[in-house]
């Protein structure tokens, strides 16, 4: 059987004036800033103005350890927002907003699939409103601004082995990575070695994301630390007179993007930090929105439930004060198979000893949610056509163990339709009263905090410090950030710090190499394994079969 492909879905359906889409989750059209017919950008004073109205329930969105099978975490958000609308609930969908590196890369872009999908799907993939390129020019005039400082008599006494601020682009660009600029004679700056992060990885994304507001953006872009003096103290961004510019150049951008899905549900797509590296959420002013404007908000969080959502819980929540009410993990039997140890081109057969050896990932994921954090939960089966039934009896008996039920999710095929069961089941746990909780408490000493995490979460035996990551926390507590959330950069593929252990591992550390502030964006990055900043393309990268004809179609974006 031949299928569609996200595109092609995509350009054939009928979407509704933006205006008309605002309307029906109550936005006024003084509110409502159009690019286009189809997108808009929302004026925040529409926060302020709806501050008196009680929030909507909040359901995260989240998955099992992603394989190269495929789980559809962005496919379930979507098509659950559009099936509690089927049900008759008042439902706003909050996303991130795609990179370019992954649309040019491997992974595709990230508006959903099939026909549960958040539409003009190809403009949402490639420059959409603008906020990636804004995020990227505030990111890089600190560069130039600290560089120039530097050239132009350095009154801070910036010591430039000490830079920590890097340039970025959002493309994976591998040659970037390390470089070294300034040469050419004194006229053309100060040697060094500098890099390029992928601006989704830059903290300006982070502190973005974090932002309640234009004031509040601005006293978290000051706070930024970009080196240290030759005295080891720190140098930042409001040290060199930088932020009120580089507020100025993301006043725009801060305003939430207003879409719809396939089936014309309003859809909030705002800010795109990464989650193996930063905290991998939308924005907190969308899904503050999105909380205002429906009686059910449904967001997602990046990678699996160990990155996105204990970031989204343990971060998020915590700065936002936000407090979910449910959450759907995503599964597909393809990927629990593999996690058993099969080969990508043995899925398509039913392998019961496989789906057991692999089911301990998601079960662990769904004990991290309840019993950790002590949430509700359901486990949402993206169904494929090979599942049979007996796999997906495995699944359902073995997660009613643990109390939760499971409900088949066939939104990719049959949109909103296809997730009327789950959309029931999450209602039902919206309504069940909850003793939400961190997993730590962010007063507690740094390796306490990361000892915690790794042994709750990833359930780990403990975790290593390096020499350097000793003697960095050591510093960081003495300038006082040791008060600070950890937002853990760590393989998206394992549980544990080496891609390689899928399943649920037993009997392992967890290595911190590197600490570092963010200190704008209020956290402390801790950097495990080889997790890069800055990716690369593959071997055939899907760029190759993008194209776009003479009536300015595009193909081939996924």
């Amino acid at each position: 059987m031949e299928y569609k492909t996200d595109i092609e879905i995509a350009q054939e359906s009928e979407m509704e004036r933006i205006t008309a889409v605002a309307e029906k989750c109550g936005i006024g059209p003084e509110y409502v800033e159009q690019y286009g017919n189809y997108k808009a950008k929302i004026d925040l004073k529409l926060l302020s103005d709806r501050a008196d109205r009680p929030d909507g329930k909040l359901v995260l969105v989240t998955a099992i350890t992603p394989t190269p099978a495929g789980e559809g975490k962005t496919t379930t958000t979507v098509g659950l927002g559009d099936a509690l609308r089927k049900i008759g609930k008042k439902s706003v969908i909050a996303l991130r907003e795609p990179s370019l590196g992954p649309v040019f890369g491997v992974k595709g872009g990230a508006a959903g699939g099939g026909y549960a999908q958040v539409v003009p799907m190809e403009d949402i993939n490639l420059h959409f409103t603008g906020d990636f390129h804004a995020i990227g020019a505030a990111n890089n005039l600190l560069a130039a601004m600290l560089d120039n400082h530097i050239y132009q008599g350095n009154a801070l006494h910036i010591d430039p082995k000490t830079i920590t601020w890097r340039r970025c682009v959002d493309m994976n660009d591998r040659q970037l990575r390390y470089v070294v600029d300034g040469l050419g004679g004194k006229v053309n700056g100060t040697p060094r070695e500098d890099g390029y992060d992928i601006t989704v990885a830059s903290e300006i994304m982070a502190v973005f994301c974090l932002s309640t507001d234009i004031l509040d953006l601005k006293r978290r872009l000051a706070s930024i630390i970009v080196a240290y003096t030759y005295d080891g103290a720190p140098v930042t961004a409001g040290d060199l007179k930088a932020a009120g510019a580089m507020a100025a150049l993301l006043k725009d951008a801060l305003k939430p993007n207003l879409v719809q899905t396939l089936e014309h549900t309003p859809a909030f797509v705002h800010g795109g930090p990464f989650a193996n590296i930063a905290h991998g959420c939308n924005s907190i002013v969308a899904t503050r929105l999105a909380l205002k404007l429906g009686d059910y908000c449904v967001t997602e969080a990046g990678f699996g439930a160990d990155l996105g959502a204990e970031k989204f819980l343990d971060i998020k929540c915590r700065m936002a004060g936000l407090r979910p009410d449910a959450v759907v993990v995503v599964a597909t039997v393809r990927a629990l198979k593999m996690h058993g140890g099969l080969d990508k081109k043995e899925l398509g057969t039913e392998d019961l000893e496989a789906l057991k050896r692999g089911l301990p990932n998601l079960l662990q994921h769904v004990e991290n949610i309840t019993q950790v954090y002590r949430l509700p939960a359901v486990v949402a089966v993206n169904r494929f056509p090979t599942d049979t039934e007996a796999e997906l009896k495995l699944v359902e008996d073995e997660c009613r163990k643990l109390g939760v039920n499971v409900a088949l999710s066939e939104v990719w095929g049959k949109g909103g339709e296809g997730g009327v069961e789950l959309a029931r089941e999450v209602v039902r746990l919206c309504e069940t009263p909850n003793a939400f909780t961190f997993s730590y408490d962010a007063g507690k000493p740094i390796v306490e905090k990361l000892e915690e995490i790794s042994r709750k979460i990833y359930r780990a035996d403990g975790v290593e410090l390096t020499a350097n990551a000793k003697k960095q926390a050591k510093k960081l507590t003495e300038l006082g950030f040791g008060g600070m959330p950890i937002c853990m950069a760590k393989t998206q593929y394992s549980f544990s710090d080496d891609p390689k252990l899928l399943g649920a591992p037993r009997g392992f550390k967890i290595t911190v190499r590197n600490l570092k502030v963010s200190a704008g964006a209020g956290f402390i990055v801790a950097l495990t394994g080889d997790v890069m900043t800055m990716p690369g393309l593959p071997k055939v990268p899907a760029a190759e079969k993008i194209d776009v004809d003479e009536h300015g179609v595009i193909s081939g974006l996924f």
